[in-house]
């Protein structure tokens, strides 16, 4: 049964969560701070951390911080819960490795399903970890390792960019609308906002460096992996 670790210090909303999510057949660990947060997961790592951002002691983005900075928690999702829901914010908190972004008053249906989706996700990535590495161009992909390299320079890439890159290379050379990677990436459904696409792609396309520009705009679609049989001689693009 997975756990859900719940950090927020409105222990009225804890309280409503805790509820749900064990009636939606879920374990739970509750912690009002950022401390005690940490030190929960290190006691026993969860499979998803529910994380609100304004805590009292460490604000919720450097506890996402420490936890996917430690390798016994690097892997498990994070689901930030704010009551700030400003673009700003919300790229902060994926450049850190949040995983998705639910800002309140919300939803507990909404926020539950969410639950679920992101866990699905990260359930298929472990397994899809197991397949072979893939190679296009100088960009090369080894899902076992979760390593990722470009020009034979290791990337550093944090796990939802992990996964949409590796999306985008194993499909190279077809259009990938944005609600797809959303689904495939993400886990999410059509109502999440597709910009949290576009914030990926631009950081991706910055890590990778002058092979950024192999992960193309379709305008109106989405984005395509351009493989580098399609490169013309002149060099065009």
């Amino acid at each position: 049964m997975p756990n859900v670790l719940v950090v927020d210090d409105e222990r009225d909303l804890v309280s409503l969560l805790d509820f749900n999510l064990r009636q939606a057949g879920y374990e739970t660990t509750l912690a009002y701070g950022g401390e005690e947060a940490l030190s929960a997961a290190r006691r026993c790592t969860p499979h998803l951390v529910l994380l609100d951002l304004m805590l009292p002691d460490i604000y919720g983005t450097e506890v996402c911080r420490q936890l996917k900075a430690d390798p016994r928690t690097r892997s498990v999702p994070v689901v930030m819960l704010t009551a700030r829901g400003s673009e700003v914010d919300r790229v902060v908190g994926f450049e850190l490795g949040a995983d998705d972004y639910v800002v309140k008053p919300f939803s507990i249906r909404e926020l539950i399903l969410r639950v679920g989706a992101v866990l699905r996700r990260a359930g298929a990535a472990a397994t899809q970890g197991r397949g072979p590495a893939t190679e296009v161009g100088t960009i090369r992909v080894d899902p076992e390792a979760h390593r990722a390299w470009a020009n034979g320079n290791l990337l550093s890439l944090t796990p939802v960019e992990f996964r949409l890159l590796s999306t985008l290379v194993s499909r190279a050379g077809r259009v990938q609308s944005r609600e797809r990677l959303l689904v495939d990436v993400w886990g999410a459904g059509g109502e999440s906002e597709t910009r949290t696409v576009d914030t990926h792609v631009k950081r991706i396309r910055r890590k990778l460096g002058t092979e950024g520009e192999r992960v193309e705009t379709v305008r109106g679609v989405g984005y395509r992996f351009r493989d580098p049989d399609e490169d013309a001689p002149s060099g065009a693009s």
